[in-house]
């Protein structure tokens, strides 16, 4: 039919309906309309006319991923105008979010404004200004809505209480620290780089030597995380940087997250960047530290700062780069390589630290 906008594969599909629970799960052939997720009954692989059922998608609610049933990872719960839940189990979870991204579109089909807000955000990456890790990880430790280590199997070995990259993932996004993948694979690899978390077995430890931010942390269920020992971090010995309150009092024109390279390994850390201006300062937070003391900053008087194009590595920056790369060189001569998420975000803070320069 014209009206269709997607022939579903075969899946399992439980509902439940507020008043009485049926527990049973049932193999469905679904097909995806305008505002209308029709189900059959299968038999021999095929879909039975008429439809078993439909469920109307005006005034639905979503949730994906939705982790009521803890051994059922690819879940998709409708929840109707009439309050009627629906339980509905794709194969994979590629096939869950694709299935979540279509019935949501035909949600706000009428919107389509919001459609285009969707498109954006699933390939969009922002991460809130104000995120604490320690915040993260004390609630991945809550024994009801935290996460539950258990044994797992990689390439034949049992690894006790660890989880997948997946559902770290899934878990991330469905208690809003992420608004997609993107942006949890990228608070993960913060948690693993900010050793809140280890990687364990082959696939994992692997990952993590590629160096690069967004890579170091899998999205994947074969890939196995579990909790650092001590998950309070000491609070470093290093010896403590000397910021005269004045740096500090400075008006705050502009701050959020950007990756640093470092001066000495030349890795890539995530920083929460905060623009300060009379006087003009750029300082950079550790965000897995609770105390909001800066572990970094420079003057801008008399600073250079420049966009670094993405065809080929400019000298002096090391480690696998996303691109969006821009430098900024002190009147000491001090160089510092920042990455931004997007082209756009990179646009915004060249501008803004020009106007203090």
């Amino acid at each position: 039919h014209g009206t269709e906008s997607q022939h579903a594969g075969v899946r399992a599909a439980g509902n439940r309906r507020s008043g009485h629970i049926v527990h049973n799960w049932k193999a469905r052939w679904f097909v995806l309309r305008q505002n209308t997720l029709l189900y059959y009954k299968l038999e021999g692989g095929r879909k039975v006319n008429p439809p078993k059922g439909q469920i109307l998608l005006d005034g639905c609610t979503i949730t994906c991923p939705c982790l009521e049933y803890e051994n059922r990872p690819h879940l998709i719960k409708l929840k109707t105008r009439t309050s009627t839940e629906y339980f509905l189990e794709a194969c994979s979870r590629e096939d869950r979010d694709a299935w979540a991204f279509e019935i949501t579109g035909a949600i706000h089909a009428g919107q389509p404004g919001k459609v285009q807000q969707l498109h954006i955000q699933r390939n969009s990456f922002k991460l809130t200004p104000h995120i604490s890790l320690h915040g993260i990880v004390d609630k991945m430790h809550d024994s009801g809505s935290g996460i539950r280590p258990s044994p797992n199997l990689e390439q034949g070995s049992t690894y006790k209480k660890t989880f997948n990259g997946s559902s770290l993932v899934d878990w991330l996004i469905s208690n809003s620290f992420a608004a997609n993948r993107l942006e949890a694979v990228t608070l993960a690899s913060m948690l693993l780089e900010e050793n809140f978390l280890k990687p364990v077995g082959a696939r994992s430890s692997g990952a993590v030597r590629s160096g690069d931010l967004a890579e170091q942390f899998l999205d994947d269920s074969t890939a196995l995380y579990t909790f650092a020992e001590s998950y309070k971090t000491k609070i470093s010995l290093r010896e403590d940087i000397n910021l005269s309150t004045m740096e500090l009092s400075g008006t705050v024109i502009k701050q959020g997250y950007l990756a640093k390279q470092g001066h000495k390994r030349k890795n890539w850390k995530v920083r929460r960047f905060v623009l300060r201006k009379e006087p003009a300062f750029l300082h950079y937070y550790d965000p897995s530290k609770e105390e909001n003391r800066p572990v970094g900053g420079f003057s801008l008087r008399g600073s250079l700062v420049s966009a670094l194009e993405d065809n080929g590595v400019p000298t002096g920056v090391k480690g696998n780069v996303q691109g969006n790369l821009f430098k900024v060189i002190t009147k000491d001569d001090t160089h510092y390589y920042i990455q931004a998420s997007s082209k756009a975000e990179r646009a915004e803070w060249i501008e803004a630290i020009k106007k203090l320069t």
